[in-house]
């Protein structure tokens, strides 16, 4: 899911779409495509919108990458379940893994993630750092390994919600008839949860993200994260 305006980093995003910008000096979609790669996954639907033509012309067509990828164009910021379904009505096909484009994970955590998954109807990956920050980061609530609320408002909850999740066919009929827009996969999990589905809290490592302008120094010049 590339498609977003990635309202809190402006004016930056403004010019420049979020998934192009740098960590390490190296654009976050980029990144995040490699360790696709080598995880094993073969095919990518990339969700464009918000200067559509930037991330696309950076990625092209995936061979740079080892990765066959297709474009799929969200017209206004609809969400992300919309980004799914979009994703999905073009080729995608479940069990899929959803991931926002502009995270870096901890590396090999895509690849563990997904094993894990493999039997459960869908899965939420969930992080200790950074921790929760109501309202763009929420806890998530975990019992026995399975979600039981996918946004939780318990303040002692250390388990933040990290932007890659598990769809698997049992699931998919829950991205239809959301309240919205905009339309969430946060919903759209909850409703799979209450209706007994197995969705598996997954825990992984430490992720990296550009949140503010600041981010984007202090994630690249790492002597400045001393002050």
């Amino acid at each position: 899911m590339a498609a977003g305006e990635g309202t809190r980093l402006r004016p930056l995003t403004d010019r420049w779409p979020k998934p192009i910008l740098p960590i390490d000096g190296r654009a976050v979609v980029a990144t995040l495509l490699r360790e696709l790669a080598a995880a094993g996954f073969a095919r990518v639907h990339v969700v464009t919108g918000h200067l559509a033509d930037q991330v696309e012309t950076l990625l092209g067509d995936g061979t740079g990458f080892g990765l066959e990828l297709h474009y799929v164009r969200q017209p206004r910021a609809d969400g992300s379940a919309d980004a799914v379904r979009r994703a999905l009505a073009a080729g995608t096909e479940p069990p899929a893994l959803l991931l926002a484009a502009d995270t870096i994970f901890t590396k090999g955590d895509i690849a563990r993630f997904a094993a894990a998954a493999v039997d459960a109807d869908g899965a939420l990956a969930v992080r200790r750092l950074p921790p929760p920050a109501p309202p763009h980061r929420a806890a998530v609530g975990i019992g026995d390994g399975r979600v039981v609320k996918v946004v939780d408002d318990d303040p002692a909850n250390p388990l933040a919600s990290a932007p890659l999740w598990l769809l698997g066919p049992r699931a998919v009929p829950f991205l239809a008839d959301l309240p919205g827009p905009p339309y969430e996969l946060a919903e759209a999990f909850q409703r799979a949860v209450d209706a007994g589905l197995t969705i598996a809290g997954i825990e992984i490592g430490k992720t990296r993200d550009l949140t503010s302008p600041v981010d984007l120094v202090k994630e690249n010049f790492p002597y400045l994260g001393s002050r």
